[in-house]
């Protein structure tokens, strides 16, 4: 009697085994070979990447156009929906749709690391906390025109542009390590280009503040940004092109020695 107790206990706990493999394997499979409607949503979230910085680079150019006298080479691209500005109407609910892109795109990398690459989760989680952020710019949190009442009435709109550097930041420092030797080359390109520009700009605040003239503040402050934007727009590329298990973290399959038991 004992031995058939026994017998039905070991046997118990293959079967459990064997069905724990078997819906393990049958979550990968599904991942492999997700439905047409998920690959879709995968590719809309992803795609947001690459519409994000090509809206932008649109609101950059037609917002300066509508700006009598503005300079690229020497503004600030925070002038453009700056209170006040010939350009404000035009630019914020563009900068919003692009916010609306970027919060998209973080979302579709968080989904990309869930499960398999933890690197991905917190660079999706942290782009996703950049874009909430940077809805406040052409809402709450818009600068004063050039000039007007000095660099003290802008503390809001500087705390919040430091803040947006740096997440920025690390989302470069945390997708370096998700996608490979090449990708992380280029990031940590991208980050000295970004950090280099970056600190320039900062030279510049008191003299904007002052509406003094900032000979070169443009071209450097876009150069900051859009080595951001672009990277951007890399990695979505990059996530596109790649199968969802091929950034899988490593998972180790069930030994012969563990089903044998």
């Amino acid at each position: 009697m004992l031995q058939v107790t026994r017998a039905i206990g070991a046997g118990s706990t293959v079967e459990d085994l064997m069905t724990s493999i078997e819906m393990t394997l049958g979550r990968r499979r599904m991942m492999a070979h997700p439905g047409p409607r998920t690959r879709r949503l995968r590719r809309a979230l992803l795609a947001c990447g690459i519409l994000s910085w090509l809206l932008y680079l649109a609101t950059d150019i037609l917002g300066g156009l509508r700006y009598d006298g503005y300079s690229f080479t020497s503004q600030a691209i925070s002038e453009l929906m700056a209170i006040g500005a010939p350009s404000e109407s035009f630019v914020d609910p563009l900068f919003l749709i692009y916010g609306v892109l970027a919060l998209g795109f973080g979302v579709g990398v968080f989904r990309e690391g869930a499960g398999r690459s933890r690197a991905l989760r917190i660079a999706g989680a942290l782009l996703i906390v950049y874009a909430l952020v940077g809805f406040t710019g052409p809402t709450l949190f818009e600068m004063h025109p050039r000039g007007a009442g000095g660099e003290a009435n802008d503390v809001p709109h500087i705390l919040v542009t430091a803040l947006l550097v740096a997440l920025l930041l690390s989302v470069l420092g945390v997708a370096a390590f998700a996608l490979g030797k090449q990708f992380r080359n280029y990031t940590f390109a991208t980050l000295v280009v970004v950090i280099a520009f970056g600190g320039l700009s900062g030279m510049y605040g008191a003299r904007l503040a002052a509406g003094q003239p900032t000979p070169g503040f443009g071209i450097v402050e876009r150069t900051h940004v859009y080595a951001f934007l672009i990277w951007i727009a890399v990695f979505a590329a990059v996530l596109l092109r790649r199968s969802p298990l091929m950034i899988a973290d490593p998972q180790p399959a069930p030994s012969a020695a563990t089903v044998e038991i």
